[in-house]
């Protein structure tokens, strides 16, 4: 067994001190910070008992597929050479597991909640007896997991557009109400990053902004929204991705990003949320798989690049908590090294915990090895250790790492958590072209054709509420002539036409739909359901955005629409004029209001 340096035992045993100067939240009572108490002397004896393999175990995160604990799934057996998500949890004495909708970890609350408390016994029952960190991508908006009858919220953009940070926090603090309820206490959310790139393929909405300080307000209340509450009944908030991946035209899923820069640039456009979201106390932050070579020479992505994680990020940021990777799958990553050396550079950078390796059994024996061979010292792994644990307490995932599955149904999706995501997201939608007084409508219309992405469904059924008659055509982000030709036939005899777009600025069919529709002569309204820019395409002279495909923000829509509700969302991003990203059509902070 492999003993702890007197340094980091001194440490361990000061973990009084640092409770009673806020590790738990200030609403504590005496009781749970004994029950905190309890758990970190735990920790700390589990931790002292602990093997070298035990040890880098709690340093992994990854996923498992399956919808139960136990249930055996073939692509468990392809890749880890066991058959249930229990049994990858013993085999690799994981620190963390994340939940995908690919993975089959969601099928309904009741069920999620009864895989998470099946997961924690597996983590309970065998290594180091240490419950796990369950986590997903719950950011709301585009980036969307658990969904309904989950409460959900238009993201992150959209909360940005209403200028307000107590919606912000009110959705946060749902989100992770909901999330703990099922057994999930960590969110990789919200997004830190400042979208200044029209062009971002992998962001855009993702972002609250391109204003710093409006991010940087946005995501100081969701971090606390996400960390407040009971202890035990709160979510840890992770702020991604540092240092900024918001100004780029690329996805580091697929190719290295490189973003230029300077200091000072980063310093007045990139580095406030970070800055904010550590003086909330934010549990975790991500890592982007980004180059930024005015910052940082060595050529690494930062998630391997010591002079970015520990030398920017902890030193000169004085950040202290858990440094978690982004996906270690991702192609940015991947491109300059082999899959054995990245789960080891990230540590040597400065990383806490490794995010889905590509080959778990690989990245484990790979950081092994390191440490045995002397590349890794045995010290530098019980610091991300200690960090890791320190996380569970924090959020008392050690002494409460089970859910009453009984009691989902009284959390998940009630009406009350309906009620406000609703109120908020009526807060969200910004009109921006009204040229011909078209909207709202003095009228109701007795034919409307809803054209356009997916969320032309959900809108049409909000219209059919209203006693109007919908011809709902889902032409799809990238529509053939003959689709077109559909639409534009289906616009005869109808009294208006709304053309749902996603991303259209991106997309020369979609432009071509809303510039046949409009030839038509019928009143046409567009939307732009994601990204805000499409508001640029001139054919149209009205448009709303409302920065996301939900039906609860169809519903914002509808009202809008029939003067139920004013638009009271401004533009929390400039629009560049279609072509020419350099001249803004439509400011920061523009908005009609009727």
């Amino acid at each position: 067994m492999h003993q702890v340096g007197r340094p980091l035992a001194a440490a361990l045993s000061a973990l009084t001190a640092v409770t009673v100067m806020g590790v738990f939240p200030a609403s504590a009572t005496p009781e749970t910070a004994a029950e905190a108490l309890t758990g970190e002397q735990a920790a700390a004896t589990r931790m002292r008992g602990m093997s070298l393999e035990q040890k880098v175990g709690q340093l992994f995160v990854t996923y498992a597929y399956g919808p139960a604990a136990d249930s055996a799934h073939p692509k468990n057996l392809a890749e880890y050479g066991v058959a249930t998500p229990a049994e990858v949890v013993r085999k690799y004495h994981l620190g963390g597991v994340i939940y995908f909708n690919w993975t089959d970890s969601f099928a309904n609350p009741k069920q999620v909640a009864a895989l998470s408390n099946g997961l924690q016994r597996a983590a309970m029952s065998s290594g180091a007896r240490l419950p796990l960190l369950i986590s997903t991508d719950q950011e709301q908006g585009v980036v969307t997991r658990f969904s309904s009858p989950a409460t959900l919220f238009p993201g992150s953009m959209a909360l940005g557009a209403a200028r307000d940070a107590g919606l912000a926090r009110q959705a946060a603090e749902i989100t992770g109400r909901e999330l703990r309820a099922v057994g999930i206490n960590q969110n990789f959310a919200p997004d830190a990053d400042v979208n200044v790139n029209p062009a971002n393929p992998v962001i855009g909405v993702r972002s609250f902004s391109s204003d710093p300080k409006l991010v940087a307000q946005q995501v100081t209340a969701q971090v606390k929204g996400y960390q407040q509450g009971r202890f035990g009944q709160s979510v840890s908030a992770t702020v991604k991705h540092f240092p900024g991946h918001g100004d780029t035209n690329q996805d580091s899923h697929y190719t290295l990003p490189v973003i230029n820069h300077t200091p000072e640039q980063w310093r007045q456009l990139d580095a406030p949320p970070f800055q904010a979201a550590i003086k909330a106390g934010v549990d975790s932050i991500m890592s982007a798989h980004i180059v930024t070579p005015k910052l940082d020479d060595s050529g690494e992505p930062a998630t391997l690049s010591p002079k970015m994680l520990t030398g920017l990020l902890r030193g000169q940021l004085g950040y202290r908590g858990v440094i978690i990777t982004d996906s270690l799958q991702m192609e940015a990553v991947r491109i300059k090294h082999p899959d054995a050396e990245i789960p080891v550079l990230a540590l040597k950078a400065g990383a806490d915990m490794l995010l889905m390796p590509k080959n778990l059994d690989v990245a484990i024996k790979a950081v092994l090895d390191a440490v045995r061979s002397g590349e890794i010292s045995e010290r530098r792994i019980d610091e991300s250790l200690l960090r890791v644990l320190l996380l569970k307490i924090k959020r008392g995932a050690l002494t409460h790492p089970l859910v009453d599955e009984a009691a989902v149904d009284k959390v998940v999706g009630i009406p009350a958590h309906l009620a406000t995501a609703q109120q908020v997201t009526d807060r969200t939608v910004t009109a921006v072209r009204n040229d011909a007084g078209l909207l709202p409508l003095r009228a109701k219309p007795g034919k409307v054709l809803v054209a356009g992405s997916s969320s032309a469904t959900a809108l049409g059924q909000k219209l059919t509420a209203r006693g109007v008659t919908p011809t709902v055509q889902v032409t799809g982000d990238k529509p053939t002539e003959a689709v077109i030709a559909k639409a534009v036939a289906a616009a005869e005899g109808q009294d208006l036409v709304l053309v749902l777009t996603n991303r259209a600025t991106t997309d020369a069919q979609q432009r071509e739909l809303v510039k046949r529709l409009v030839a038509t002569g019928k009143p046409v309204v567009g939307v732009a359901v994601r990204d805000p820019y499409d508001v640029a395409i001139e054919d149209a002279k009205t448009w709303l955005t409302t920065y996301s495909a939900t039906a609860v923000s169809m519903e914002s829509l509808t009202k809008v629409l029939f003067g139920e509700a004013k638009p009271s969302g401004k533009l929390p991003v400039g629009v560049p004029v279609l072509g020419d990203p350099a001249q803004i059509r439509y400011p920061f902070g523009f908005g009609l209001t009727w």
